[in-house]
């Protein structure tokens, strides 16, 4: 029988969602292969092949922010889940190194269904 004085896990928190309007929705999305481990909030772009993390090759054609982290191994796609809409933490979002995200980024997310703000880091 489990003590009611133990500690018997702990959720972090990631800052990634902002607000509940609009709800995030998950959706499955195909991630191109050899990318290594992306991690949950991760900003998706559409390219050939399947999605990829956004970089300056898919600027303006960010469509989505993993859900959970994944790694995508050497070759073919793979099945991950991501949310096709929500209201998330621009600052929390994971893009390539040395990439920031555009208005052109912004205007595709929020067509999209997804916002973005700022959020306040303590």
């Amino acid at each position: 029988m489990a003590r009611l004085d133990e500690n018997l896990g702990a959720v972090g928190f990631d800052n990634l969602i902002n607000g509940v309007n609009p709800p995030a929705e998950v959706f499955s999305v195909e991630l191109k292969g050899g990318q290594g481990v992306l991690e949950r909030g991760t900003l998706l772009a559409i390219a050939d092949g399947g999605m990829v993390k956004i970089s300056a090759a898919t600027t303006g054609k960010a469509n989505a922010v993993l859900a959970d982290a994944v790694d995508t191994g050497d070759g073919d796609t793979i099945v991950a889940t991501a949310y096709r809409t929500g209201h998330f933490n621009t600052n929390s979002l994971i893009v390539a190194d040395g990439y920031e995200i555009t208005a052109a980024d912004k205007e595709a997310l929020r067509v999209a269904g997804i916002l973005l703000s700022d959020a306040v880091e303590m």
